[in-house]
């Protein structure tokens, strides 16, 4: 088997392949994106793979794996986002894009291998559909401190939130396309 390293960066070229060839389709018109709407393009990705699990069929045809990339890279947005604030218009070309896409990524994979040192790869013992409900936990307490003008007592900051959603969405996929193939 693979390392859980290498599947992570398997599944980040898969990622960043779609980021990049949608930054040549629609530029970076996400720039004009509040912290707010980066939370709520979020929420409806990660509340429309629960409700395909629960009512167990899509009627759009994308899948599971597509919106869990969509977290992935609207996570990536949102950090970038926090980092300068939103823009009037589309201020940023693909290739600064990408290097603020891999500069955020790299930050986020140090976090899994600390974490998963830590945790001993528990998330491979973890069921699919836990991912998602920890996603929608972490967006809801994104939304909270939004609430609160960023403003925490003792949590973590948005930006903690947003990698987490990050790692737990790859670990989804991870399962989609490493079970999937060894099967």
């Amino acid at each position: 088997m693979i390392s859980t390293e290498e599947q992570f960066d398997r599944i980040i070229a898969v990622c960043r392949d779609i980021f990049a060839k949608k930054l040549h389709d629609y530029s970076a018109a996400w720039r004009i994106m509040r912290p707010s709407s980066v939370t709520d393009q979020l929420f409806i990705k990660a509340n429309r793979i629960r409700s395909i699990e629960i009512k167990g069929e899509a009627r759009i045809d994308e899948g599971i794996r597509s919106e869990l990339i969509g977290i992935v890279n609207y996570s990536i947005i949102g950090l970038i986002q926090l980092e300068l604030g939103f823009a009037d218009e589309a201020d940023m070309d693909a290739r600064e894009a990408l290097k603020r896409y891999d500069h955020y990524m790299d930050i986020t994979k140090k976090l899994m291998i600390a974490k998963n040192h830590d945790y001993d790869e528990a998330w491979r013992n973890m069921r699919s559909s836990s991912y998602v409900d920890l996603i929608l936990m972490k967006l809801y307490r994104t939304k909270q401190i939004e609430d609160n003008q960023n403003q925490t007592l003792i949590s973590e900051g948005i930006d903690a939130n947003y990698m987490d959603m990050i790692n737990y969405a790859i670990f989804g996929l991870i399962k989609i396309d490493f079970e999937k193939s060894a099967n």
